[in-house]
């Protein structure tokens, strides 16, 4: 087997969720309906959501703005800015919203005082067609508690499943994710587990858009490529992958879904 291989078939894989399109119904950040369709009909809640994606599931994470806003009756940025002591009470009454209650809720807060500040309290202002997915993500990064694995995912899952036309995606990259490093040093795409390592794998799998790897890699590590008991047979790349099982990277991480 061949990385080659491995590759084409990860490629293959993006391509195909990517004509899917992460707002088709059968493609569900969460399974709670309302926090689903919050999620995608809302870039507010979308960027909000990212702030989630830590530390917890993720299909928890996703369903938080929607949680949120049932807890507050709105989810207003004048008053999610404002209201710093509400927003932390929400989050904190039984059961919280996410496991680290005391950094999240100021994360929310600084989000919709930036939004108003710098966006005119519109988060697609963040990405509008035709800007660079390098600005973007500087945009992103500027975002208290959005790190670079959020800020690629994040980039990611605008281009390849909200459609928004982003220029330059051959300088996206995939997160350093504890799911998408298993299925690379696994499948013998990487040899190191470090970020430089992951990222120009991906960029020599496929040079014109490197980001394209990044949820079939994140799913195939999910649901088949296991820390323990991979279950091989029934992966994707079963048929092609070196099976360097182990490779195993720890720690764990919320994504999309």
């Amino acid at each position: 087997m061949t990385r080659e291989a491995v590759a084409a078939e990860l490629r293959a894989a993006g391509e195909e969720l990517a004509a899917l399109g992460a707002a088709q119904d059968g493609d569900a950040f969460t399974p709670l309906q309302q926090a689903d369709a919050l999620i995608k009909s809302s870039p507010e809640a979308f960027l909000l959501g990212v702030l989630f994606t830590q530390g917890v599931p993720a299909e928890r994470a996703w369903a938080g703005p929607y949680l949120l806003r049932e807890r507050l009756g709105h989810l207003d940025l004048e008053r999610l800015a404002a209201e710093r002591e509400a927003v932390a009470r929400a989050f904190a009454h039984p059961p919280a919203l996410h496991r680290f209650v005391k950094t999240v809720p100021g994360w929310v807060s600084s989000a919709a005082a930036r939004l108003i500040e710098e966006y005119g309290g519109s988060a697609a202002a963040i990405w509008p067609d035709g800007a660079r997915v390098t600005e973007v993500t500087r945009r992103l990064l500027e975002f208290p508690g959005v790190g670079e694995k959020k800020a690629v995912m994040a980039v990611e899952i605008l281009v390849r499943h909200f459609g928004v036309a982003l220029e330059g995606t051959e300088c996206g990259s995939v997160a350093y994710d504890v799911h998408v490093r298993r299925v690379f040093l696994r499948s013998g795409l990487a040899e190191a587990d470090t970020p430089e390592a992951i990222r120009a794998a991906a960029r020599a799998a496929c040079p014109e858009a490197p980001g394209l790897l990044d949820l079939p890699a994140w799913q195939i590590g999910r649901a088949w490529c296991r820390p323990r008991e991979p279950r091989c047979a029934e992966c994707r790349l079963g048929g092609v992958c070196a099976r360097i099982v182990q490779h195993a990277p720890t720690g764990v991480g919320a994504r999309r879904r």
